[in-house]
């Protein structure tokens, strides 16, 4: 039998999700209670691998199992053995051909930019950029980037089958805190940060709007400058097209 869980966490305090030796990780916590409370050793899969410092307001993992679990207990069992840093919403039983990766139709992140004065406290979940970003650049910005382009240049992964990649960039400001939400049915690796960062580059008129085009079709990361923290960066949303 196949469930998935339903969680949240701070990444602050892990380096990362997958699993690592030596290193403490969300994957790694999560397998290492389900092995105990299951007296069995129980592997995971993610919706997505964040990497260390990024946090998830909703994340998804499935594991099997060959017995009938009582989802309301285990979930109690794993939020008072696990780190406070993690916490599980929801358990369920699904269809033993869903799968948390692949099943997956639309990933929706959040990056946070604090654009007021420095915040020691928010420092590992906002980034403190402490600028004002104009709201016309944001719309110019968004607006070349939105929609189907090869991200070759927003990668350093040299190893993907393919690059192309349609997104959905949005904002809002709320008290001087910028947050933008990108969507896609996919992302490669540290693209949502160097978006990001382009941005703040071209801010910081170290690169202007027009050079968004020039980069994309360079396919070259050398090409692109800042890759943005990851301290900023939320696994806001996972859409799932098939059914439970």
């Amino acid at each position: 039998m196949r469930y998935l869980i339903n969680l949240t966490y701070d990444g602050s305090k892990y380096f990362g999700y997958q699993v690592q030796n030596n290193n403490i990780t969300v994957e790694g916590q999560i397998e290492k209670v389900l092995s105990k409370i299951l007296n069995t050793n129980i592997n995971t899969i993610a919706s997505s691998r964040t990497d260390r410092g990024v946090h998830a307001y909703n994340q998804y993992c499935h594991f099997d199992y060959d017995k009938k679990i009582d989802l309301k207990k285990l979930k109690h069992s794993i939020n008072s053995l696990i780190d406070d840093s993690i916490y599980i919403k929801n358990i369920k039983k699904v269809n033993s051909d869903f799968h948390a990766r692949y099943s997956v139709s639309r990933k929706e992140y959040i990056y946070k930019i604090n654009m007021k004065e420095y915040n020691p406290i928010e420092k590992d979940y906002v980034l403190q950029y402490c600028k004002k970003i104009d709201k016309d650049l944001l719309d110019k910005f968004i607006s070349k980037l939105n929609g189907e382009h090869n991200f070759k240049s927003f990668t350093s992964d040299k190893d993907a089958k393919n690059y192309i990649r349609n997104i959905s960039i949005d904002y809002k400001i709320s008290n001087k805190i910028l947050y933008l939400k990108i969507s896609s049915s996919g992302f490669l690796r540290y693209m949502i940060r160097n978006i990001v960062g382009l941005l703040l580059d071209i801010n910081d008129n170290k690169k202007n709007i027009n050079d968004i085009d020039k980069i994309i079709d360079s396919q070259s990361r050398c090409k692109l400058g800042l890759c943005a923290p990851a301290c900023g960066l939320y696994l806001n949303k996972i859409e799932y097209w098939h059914k439970y």
